[in-house]
């Protein structure tokens, strides 16, 4: 296909700002104030009477918060180059950061930590993770792994969550929340998906069902029955901070404490064990 085709392919740079202006809820005037341009400006960028200019197009997508990834694709359909690098995670550049999530994943040991994509794909995990998945359908652990997947599907770890309506809201708010902020229909399949499955709730009732998380709680927690035990989580989510590469921003690190003395004590005592055992530890 040629490089005119792909262009005239895409949607024109100026239904593209205005699309995500509006997924922003923001009027054009608040966004022409934010950007430090005329409100006739941007009116005239959005309905094609201007074109924009490749440090315009970056000032508005920053002011918007767009991804990296949707980025570039603005600036290819205002007829620029991409100005962000989509590198493998192996590729020698990511070197750095690559080995700091490992280190991280390593350093959380006894407890639980895993790395994902976009897409919720398991990119790493440290050596706990494997252990915690006794029971799960083999079809569900093969590469790639969906992590959203394997959590709330009938046959990965659902039946062994003890507060599964509650955590399933949670997870689905937060899917539902990245589908708006991405407008990436991958994940807007994925998230139809997980409402599908048995019992699967609307993310819209997320809020309701969080406060059932039980008297004094500041958060959800993942209650999970093991073989071991009930392990009882509270998880939290670490990405980096001032990433220029798309495949660096949209990596996160899941990253579960203990939310009792009880689960810390006896992953202390079991974890090193099943760390031994384990096939796992670096990238799937």
């Amino acid at each position: 296909m040629s490089t005119a085709t792909l262009q005239s392919a895409r949607p024109p740079i100026g239904d593209l700002l205005r699309e995500w202006r509006e997924r922003r809820r923001l009027s054009q005037l608040a966004l022409a104030l934010d950007a430090e341009v005329s409100t006739r400006h941007l009116s005239f960028l959005e309905t094609g009477r201007a074109r924009p200019s490749r440090e315009m197009v970056l000032r508005l997508a920053e002011r918007l918060a767009v991804p990296l990834r949707e980025r570039n694709t603005m600036l290819l359909a205002a007829g620029f180059a991409p100005a962000y690098p989509a590198r493998n995670l192996d590729d020698p550049a990511l070197g750095v950061a690559r080995a700091a999530i490992d280190r991280v994943l390593a350093g959380h040991e006894p407890f639980p930590a895993l790395t994902i994509d976009r897409y919720w794909m398991l990119v790493a995990a440290n050596r706990v993770v494997p252990a915690l998945l006794t029971g799960v359908a083999s079809n569900l652990l093969h590469p790639p792994i969906n992590v959203l997947r394997l959590s709330l599907h009938p046959d990965g770890l659902a039946p062994q969550i003890s507060n599964l309506p509650q955590w399933r809201a949670h997870l689905l708010a937060r899917l539902a929340h990245q589908v708006d902020v991405t407008a990436d229909p991958r994940l807007a399949e994925l998230l139809a998906e997980l409402c599908g499955y048995p019992s699967a709730e609307d993310p819209r009732s997320a809020n309701a069902r969080q406060s059932d998380a039980g008297p004094g709680a500041v958060a959800v927690p993942l209650r999970l029955q093991t073989e071991h035990g009930l392990l009882s989580f509270l998880s939290t989510t670490m990405v980096f901070g001032t990433p220029v590469d798309v495949t660096l921003s949209e990596l996160a690190i899941e990253a579960f404490f203990p939310a009792d003395t009880a689960t810390a004590d006896l992953l202390r005592r079991v974890a090193p064990d099943a760390a031994k055992r384990s096939g796992w530890g670096e990238a799937r």
